[in-house]
């Protein structure tokens, strides 16, 4: 399997909630949330116990975040648990738009979020869904 495949959402997990999303601005705010719906804190407070959830949010801020600039809206995070593994599952309006790995880049100028979210995660994929929808998703585990 290739870096960013297309393979449909995992299976058996229960979703949360989900957040429309119209601009970058708005990802502080997701932060928040994510942090709030796995510790009970919207700040890191035990950083020796809650690098699992420091690595959802982090892979939500960049999904999100490409999908924002290069998807189109409308955006939306939804934030999904089955037992110990969370789903961040990301969506835009590009679906003819794979997540595309950057690739023959100066690491300076940026693009490698894509290789950032494939090592966090435990695992990680995209679908097409639905009519005019993508979805990027990842699963963390709350190790």
């Amino acid at each position: 399997m290739g870096l960013w495949e297309s393979a449909r959402l995992p299976h058996g997990f229960t979703e949360l909630w989900c957040q429309d999303l119209t601009s970058l601005s708005e990802l502080a705010t997701l932060r928040q949330r994510l942090r709030s719906s796995t510790t009970g804190r919207t700040t890191v407070e035990r950083p020796e116990t809650e690098q699992w959830s420091e690595r959802l949010v982090l892979i939500a801020d960049e999904l999100a975040s490409n999908a924002l600039r290069h998807g189109g809206a409308p955006v939306a995070a939804a934030l999904s648990q089955a037992g110990d593994e969370w789903l961040i599952a990301v969506s835009d309006s590009a679906p003819g738009v794979p997540p595309t790995p950057a690739q023959g880049r100066d690491p300076g100028k940026g693009g490698f979020g894509l290789y950032l979210v494939a090592d966090l995660s435990v695992r990680h994929g995209w679908t097409t869904a639905g009519r005019g929808k993508k979805t990027a998703w990842a699963v963390v585990t709350a190790v």
